[in-house]
């Protein structure tokens, strides 16, 4: 009973966090409680549980007295993803190459060929979880317990901003996620030669890349800053 209580919360789990990654549940969207409990056969403690782990990992929010939804995209999160994602980025990729195992390594080539495939078949969910599977590996290598919670909450938002804009029968666009492609290649190189130096450059050269097709859709004004500068607060 324990084990198959496990897996039902383990299969709660990944649905939502798929789900909320690929805009199936859209930003600030409530969570049926009652709906999940009866499709997932599971009683409100367990799927409290999971709910809890959700909004630990920032996929959720939990309300006193109003149920759990989706994490909202603001104005503000996206301005503070604008400015943090090219530093923490950098700094995993980093940390990955400095500490990365054998079998990691081997997860992180696994997991871009999924994305290689997802990319042939044209599923634009398929392609965004499995470039964030990618990124949560250099994630687990870097190993850094202050840096992944923000590492792993940035993810999220790129997934769903990615959702909003990808568009794969636009040539540039098109070519834009080839060119990711290449980038993920290029970082299992650098992080199995332990090139330090060449990981941090990548960083730099992939998260740009996502940057120049997101900043058309959802670009803040007056972020035009290069790695690692904070904004200066507006003169009043």
């Amino acid at each position: 009973m324990k084990d198959a209580t496990k897996r039902r919360k383990s299969d709660l789990y990944d649905h939502l966090k798929a789900a909320i990654m690929t805009l199936e549940l859209r930003p600030g969207a409530d969570l049926d409680e009652v709906s999940l409990s009866a499709e997932f056969s599971l009683s409100r403690t367990p799927l409290r549980e999971v709910l809890r782990q959700l909004a630990g990992e920032g996929y959720a929010d939990l309300r006193e007295n109003r149920g759990a939804r989706v994490s909202e995209m603001s104005h503000t999160t996206l301005r503070d993803f604008f400015l943090a994602a090219p530093m923490v980025y950098g700094a995993i990729l980093r940390l990955a190459a400095c500490n990365a195992r054998p079998a990691q390594i081997e997860a992180l080539k696994a997991a871009q060929e999924d994305f290689r495939a997802a990319l042939r078949t044209g599923d634009a969910a398929a392609r965004a979880m499995a470039n964030n599977r990618f990124h949560e590996v250099t994630g687990e290598m870097a190993d850094n317990i202050y840096l992944l919670p923000s590492f792993q909450r940035l993810l999220i938002d790129h997934a769903r901003i990615s959702m909003t804009f990808y568009r794969p029968q636009n040539s540039d666009m098109a070519e834009n996620v080839s060119e990711a492609a290449r980038h993920h290649d290029q970082i299992i190189a650098a992080i199995e030669a332990g090139d330090e130096a060449a990981a941090g450059q990548l960083a730099i050269d992939h998260w740009n890349l996502s940057r120049d097709q997101i900043e058309i859709f959802v670009m803040p004004a007056g972020l035009d800053l290069p790695l690692g500068t904070a904004a200066r607060p507006h003169s009043a």
